[in-house]
This record gives structure tokens, sequence and C-alpha cells, in this order.
């Protein structure tokens, strides 16, 4: 590639960017200082979320987009970080790599948070985080669950500017492989998503599986679905070739309904366990897969995993929820709605809203020596007396690692023959 100006092409890729989300961001100002905001402490705190309201992972990320505004409306509720109102700007990230870069671009260089709730698809966090961590935007994550976070993380190439407040998935895989082999499937293929996601637990899955005495009996050649394929016959009659007591299908909410829809309608799937993971954890998959002639929808019976929450803040949360939006909040909406909380209490813990403060304090107040919070605005209001804290988050207790990483619970979960998902049992690595 020829050489040529950075900051040029800095520039190119702002301009277009801004053009690209421009259709798909809104921005919820609760702040009187709307223009010229920058990353630094003299102005307002300024946070951005990078989620998924379209493609792919869409039924999942609608459930969880509602907890951000509603953790700033709370926050300024009560007097806001350091003095002044929070200003949210939220873009779609469309579950595409290409649309988080944009999105993460525009967010950095033109909205100039400090930081940002997002992504949700690990290949979307993979995209962003580059930019989040050359511009000094901290990026918690409520959902990307990739292995492959850790291992950069200890090779320090986020320089601390990514979290996330879901498990790593080398807890969720070694839980799924407990849960097959607890219901005594020995013989398992596997089929995933192909990318940081799908082949990261993949490897878990197997090691851990393997260790348990259970045989992948397509272990040498693994099914790896492209996530912008249509059709998926050849990839289903694979993954379920050799009669499999289960098929672990590590799959997104759309491209996986279409792929498990194809190995029933070429009656593969009889007899076959289907196990199941957090990225198609929806009310909409059972109907997006379909039913069968006789009205049963087609996964019934299948189980899965996903991560869980039984933070100390959950009731409250769950209440907040009801009374402001009806019903229950969705999957990751706790996670959601503990990644913003930690922005905000670590700038205020900084005194400064910028991304280098909130990194810097992120950790201790998720899980300092200090006195234990469950309630933000509790959290803020001791921090702006000079205290320190532990907040004990929705979805748990947040206690974000050298790498970033939190440890949590897992539900196991079943589709019934109504198409209705219920937890059934709930177990903790």
């Amino acid at each position: 590639m020829p050489k040529f100006s950075f900051s040029l092409f800095l520039s190119i890729i702002t301009i277009f960017s801004g053009l690209f989300i421009t259709a798909c961001e809104n921005t919820t100002t609760t702040s009187d200082n709307t223009n010229g905001t920058n990353n630094n402490s003299s102005q307002g705190l300024k946070i951005g979320t990078l989620l998924p309201a379209t493609g792919d992972l869409a039924s999942v990320g609608q459930q969880m987009i509602g907890s951000v505004p509603l953790l700033v409306e709370t926050v300024n509720a009560c007097g806001g970080v350091n003095g002044e109102s929070v200003t949210l700007v939220e873009v779609d990230d469309q579950t595409d790599p290409k649309a988080g870069a944009a999105g993460m671009t525009k967010l950095a260089t033109v909205d100039q948070v400090a930081g940002v709730v997002g992504s949700f698809a690990s290949s979307v966090s993979t995209a962003a985080l580059p930019i989040a961590v050359k511009n000094q935007v901290m990026l918690v994550s409520p959902g990307s669950t990739s292995p492959v976070f850790t291992e950069d993380a200890k090779k320090g190439t986020f320089k601390g500017f990514w979290a996330r407040t879901a498990p790593p998935d080398t807890y969720q895989a070694a839980a799924l492989a407990q849960l097959a082999n607890k219901r005594g499937l020995k013989r398992v293929s596997t089929a995933v998503i192909n990318n940081d996601y799908g082949v990261g637990f993949e490897k878990v899955f197997v090691e851990t599986f393997e260790k348990l005495g259970g045989t992948v009996i397509n272990k040498d050649k693994p099914v790896r679905y492209d996530p912008k394929a249509q059709t998926f016959q050849t990839e289903a009659g694979a993954a379920f070739a050799g009669k499999p007591d289960a098929v672990v299908a590590v799959m997104y909410g759309e491209t996986g309904s279409l792929f498990l829809k194809s190995a029933y309608q070429q009656g593969l799937t009889e007899g076959v366990q289907i196990l199941l993971t957090d990225g198609v954890k929806s009310p909409e998959f059972p109907k997006q897969v379909g039913k069968s002639p006789d009205g049963k929808f087609l996964l019934s019976g299948s189980i899965g995993t996903v991560p869980g929450s039984n933070g100390k803040a959950l009731e409250t949360f769950n209440k907040l929820w009801n009374e402001k939006k009806g019903g229950s909040p969705g999957e990751y909406a706790p996670q959601a709605w503990d990644a913003a909380a930690l922005l905000v209490l670590a700038a205020q813990a900084a005194q400064e809203n910028t991304g280098t403060g909130i990194a810097n304090n992120i950790r201790e107040v998720g899980g300092g020596e200090g006195t234990e919070v469950s309630d933000v605005c509790e959290g803020l209001k001791l921090l702006k007396e000079g205290q320190k804290i532990n907040y004990q988050g929705a979805s748990g207790n947040v206690e974000i690692d050298a790498n970033g990483d939190v440890v949590g619970v897992y539900d196991i979960w079943t589709v019934g023959d109504d198409g209705k998902i219920s937890v059934i049992d709930q177990v903790s690595p």
C-alpha cells in the first residue's frame, strides 16, 4: 500500500463515517451543553452506545438498548456527574464490523465521547477497539464474550481502555460442555458462526468436552458458516452427519434461524439434541426457526446457556424498568445498565470527564475496598464526598480484573412446545 498522510485519512474517514451513521443515529441530549462538547473535564460527561438495533443480533440487541438511556435519565435526575448532566449519543452498529468501526470513529472524533457502551458482537468490538484505544475512549461491552479479548488484554493491546460486564466464553463454553456431559451426551458435533465469537466458543467447548470424556465427531472438519450467507443446506448436512447425540449451535439469531430451519427441513434433527448459546436467546428466535406442520415449534426441547444476572441491584433495576417501560428487561439489559453505571461512576471518581480518567478508575469503583453500593445515585453521592465505593451491579458484582473480565453466572434455558423460553437452572463457573 502506498504511503499517505494519516491525518488526511482520518479526516476522510470522519467525513464519510458521519454521513454513514447519520441515518442510524439517535442522540439523546440531557444537558444544556449541546454544542462543541469535548472529551475533557471542563464540560459535561458525554457517553455513547454502539449496539445492534438492526442486523443479525437485532433480536437480542433490542432487548438491551433501553438500559443506557434509562441509566442516564436516572443519573441526571440525581445531579449528574461532576456537577453537570450527562449527554448520550446512540449509534446502531448493525451487527456489522464495518458499520461498527465507522460508528466508533464518529463517536470518538466527532462526538468526542469519553466512554462507550458496546459493542455486543465480538466481531464489532474487535473492529471498534483500535479506534477507541487510539482516541482514549473507554469501551465497556455488555456482551462481547470472545476469549480473544482476554488474550489481547494480557498483551497490553488495549492499554486499559477495555472492559466487559458479561463473562468471557471461556466460562460459558465450559458450562455448556458440563451441561452436555450431565445430560449423558457422548458424541456431539459443532456448528458455529465463523467469527471471533463462534470460533472462540468452539475451541473452549471442544477442549472441555474432551476432558470430560466426550467426543466431538467433526473436530477435524468443523462447521463454521459464513455470517453473510443466505442458505445453509450444505453446512447443516455436515453438522448433523454421523448421527451425533447433539449439535452445539453457536450462532446469531438471523442466520442461526435459517441454519436450523434448513436442518429441520432436511429431516436431520430427529433424535438429535440441539444445544444453543446466548447469541440466539430471545423470545423471537423460536418463531424465526418456525413450526412443524402439526403446529409444534421446531426448537421444542432444545436447551442452552446464557450469561445470567444475580446482582444486588437486579431487583431495583427490574422494578425501575417495569415502571418506565413496562414488562421485564430482556437479555443483557442488566449488563448494559452496569456498563453505563461503571462509566459514570468512574468519571465521578476521577473528577474529570475523560476516557483516561474513566479507564484509571473503573476497576476501583467496581471492585475496590470502598463502601458497597447498588444504587448508582448513592454511589455518585459518596464519590462526590471523596469516599471510595464498591459498586454492586444488576448483572453481578462487576469486579473487573486486569484483563477487563468479570466472572458471572449462567442461566440454563429451554424452549417449550409453545415456543416460549424458560430458565430451568443456573450455574456459576
